[in-house]
């Protein structure tokens, strides 16, 4: 086209597009870490290449309940579902080339959460340039943003990774709030964590209930320590945030929100006088469910993610303020980058592409919304003032009261699941499929854990202890647990053991010599199970007419009743499947011994032969199933009880099945095999076949 063809044709006026201003997206994450401190750093730095806009920070399990490496407790443990982080060389390396002044960093740390936010901010000031004086402690504290999630009574409830007894610990958390609302003001203190009550089973109720009942006890600890001001206090109400699950029933659990939201006010307001409505904005985070994910048909799982995303997104007035999404194939086991990369993508196609964030609340006025949000908002009153006529959220963990609502409310939905009442895609309906490129390589489907991982944290603790001064060492530990002992603040003293060298075991150690440990209800013995709750059906009595059997045929051997032992070996504390299994066990008629979450495979085998158990069924979700394991076989054999069945259940790869049924493992069940009555039958089999009984 010449210059004159261009300047002669005719020119098109478009009508001008008027936009609304558009919020401004929620914070983006991907929870993640695992193996090495190194391979994490490489990770986040990778995530945040891609649009990531905040780190989300998975430790392991001996980081997280406080033990090093080379503790026989962290045994298999070692960088499977986080990175390990044992001593201040290690956060350096996590940190590596991420500048912490400017980045805004979620931690799920709990019993260990005061530590771990030592060695934050210590590695923040190193970077800053504290120790040339470049800048001040002070100052560089004043910078961070971040969150600890910090909430220790949902681990007695739910998740098993706490460490000290409920009221050593709510101080704990009392003194971390106060130090942070005085010297790192941008900092969350804490994350009401319901969450992982609505992965344990809870209805939308229990999960207000119970959440809002922990941040009374919170506020109410901080208050009495007297570490905090009346004109202070607004601006702890300020900084307490909460960490949400959004489940399938995406309208339900959008009204769930702001069902939170006017309840937040309330107490705010009415419980504890806070006049500012910014210091009471119900400020929350959301990973949506990971309850609802499904080993079968994965692919599924997207469109779930997708919902569960669009309930804590579609009400702008009751938004979550940053979202972490798990990946389509957690279900199978640790996903890739490119699993992680695709969770974001997700996030950002609503926030970048739709018009979403372009209007107001849509569902405002809405007579069906409201009618939902009322009936949500008085039956969470109802049960919070049941929990507080108890004495409040640490008396009912005492008494087994919520573990106990928790684990009736889980089996009551396994029920329904395993009757066909409520529908899984895939799983109880339209099962069938057609071949998924996704998983036709299921052992490339997943990420694995560095097998170096342990041995390598182990090496790296050797090389800290050996390179510090142990005196110093020695004082700094030793100032903690005097201060420990009195109402001190003890995140200073924290802080002095992180700059000392000190490692996660030996802060832990030292104040579980002052504190000591606990052991929380395992709410089994008195939760209603399928058969109370006359959800038994015909499937159930005929496995219990086959226990009282297989029973009554070897009551000249081991006695009339079959006794299973279900144990939870290492330190992985995701007990719902446990719990659930020997609920249904004890109504399938079996005699059930269920001790609880983190015991060696020592332990178990003591109670094995103890008991004298005709099976011993162990759940492992952590992906220590290979090094625990063996360990239990080898202990039972040397025990003189090699002909006692062992089942292994799990988030366990095919390929680790087969190598487990090759070391003896009697049966391996996954999250496909969700029918509980059919396992309870698979147990009998195994029963029957390992005493020589024919098929019955």
């Amino acid at each position: 086209m010449t210059e004159k063809d261009q300047t002669e044709r005719p020119q098109i006026d478009l009508p001008p597009t008027e936009r609304p201003q558009r919020d401004r997206p929620w914070v983006m994450r991907t929870y993640a870490g695992h193996s090495t401190a190194e391979a994490s750093n490489a990770l986040y730095r990778s995530n945040l290449a891609k649009g990531q806009t905040g780190l989300s920070v998975a430790f392991d399990l001996p980081t997280q309940t406080g033990y090093d490496p080379d503790s026989p407790m962290s045994r298999g443990e070692v960088g499977k579902v986080g990175v390990p982080v044992p001593h201040l060389g290690e956060m350096r390396k996590l940190f590596d080339s991420i500048p912490l002044t400017e980045m805004n960093t979620s931690m799920t740390i709990n019993a260990t959460a005061m530590w771990l936010l030592a060695m934050y901010q210590v590695v923040a000031e190193e970077q800053a340039g504290v120790p040339e004086g470049r800048a001040t402690p002070e100052e560089v504290a004043a910078q961070l943003a971040g969150t600890t999630q910090n909430d220790i009574i949902k681990e007695y409830l739910s998740r098993g990774t706490y460490v000290f007894p409920p009221e050593h610990s709510l101080r704990l958390i009392g003194d971390m709030i106060a130090y942070t609302v005085h010297q790192i003001p941008k900092w969350n203190p804490i994350n009401i964590c319901s969450y992982h009550l609505q992965e344990a089973g809870a209805t939308p109720t229990q999960e207000l209930a119970y959440a809002l009942c922990t941040a009374i006890a919170v506020l109410d600890q901080v208050k009495a320590s007297g570490q905090v001001s009346e004109d202070d206090f607004e601006k702890v109400v300020g900084r307490i945030s909460f960490f949400v699950n959004a489940g399938v029933r995406f309208v339900e659990e959008m009204c769930k929100m702001r069902a939170f939201v006017e309840l937040w006010d309330e107490i705010t307001r009415e419980r504890y006088g806070v006049t500012d409505p910014k210091m009471r904005r119900f400020r929350y985070g959301v990973q949506v469910n990971s309850l609802g994910l499904t080993e079968a048909q994965p692919e599924n799982n997207v469109q779930r993610i997708v919902l569960e995303m669009l309930g804590v997104t579609l009400s702008k007035d009751a938004r979550a303020r940053a979202i972490q999404l798990p990946a389509w194939n957690e279900a199978l086991g640790l996903p890739r980058p490119w699993d992680q990369q695709w969770s974001l993508r997700l996030q950002q196609v609503l926030a970048f592409e739709s018009d979403l964030l372009e209007y107001d609340d849509i569902f405002a006025g809405s007579t069906v919304v409201e009618a939902k949000v009322a009936e949500l908002v008085a039956s969470a009153r109802a049960e919070i003032d049941r929990v507080q006529a108890m004495g409040g959220a640490i008396a009912a963990v005492e008494s087994g009261y919520m573990k106990q609502a928790l684990v009736s409310a889980h089996a009551a939905r396994r029920a329904r699941i395993e009757s066909g009442e409520e529908v899984v895609v895939g799983v109880n309906k339209y099962e069938t499929t057609e071949p998924s490129p996704l998983t036709a390589d299921l052992d490339g489907a997943i990420m694995t854990a560095d097998p170096q991982a342990e041995s390598s944290a182990i090496a790296s603790v050797e090389a800290w202890k050996a390179e510090r001064d142990e005196d110093e060492v020695a004082r700094a530990l030793a100032a903690l647990a005097e201060a420990a002992k009195t109402d001190t603040n003890l995140m200073l003293p924290t802080l002095a053991a992180a700059r000392a060298g000190a490692t996660t075991g030996e802060w832990a150690g030292t104040l579980r010599e002052v504190f000591g440990e606990f052991r929380a209800p395992t709410g089994v013995s008195g939760a209603v199970g399928a058969a109370s709750a006359g959800q038994a059906g015909a499937d159930l009595s005929a496995v219990r007419d086959r226990v009282k059997a297989t029973g009554e045929e070897l009551a000249g051997n081991k006695g009339g009743r079959l006794r299973l032992l279900v144990g939870k070996p290492g330190l992985d504390g995701h007990s719902n499947g446990a719990e659930q299994v020997a609920v249904r066990a004890r109504d399938a008629g079996f005699e059930v011994i269920y001790q609880g979450i983190r015991l060696t495979p020592e332990q178990i085998v003591a109670a094995a032969v103890a008991e004298d158990v005709h099976c011993v069924g162990l759940s492992i979700l952590s992906g220590s199933h290979m090094e625990l394991v063996p360990a239990v076989l080898e202990g039972l054999r040397e025990a003189g009880m090699s002909d006692v069945p062992v089942i292994v259940g799990g988030i366990i790869p095919d390929s680790d099945a087969r190598a487990l049924a090759e070391q003896g493992v009697a049966a391996v069940y996954t999250p496909k095999d969700f029918g509980l009555t059919e396992i309870m039958g698979g147990i009998v089999d195994v029963i029957r076949k390992a005493n020589g009984l024919t098929e019955g």
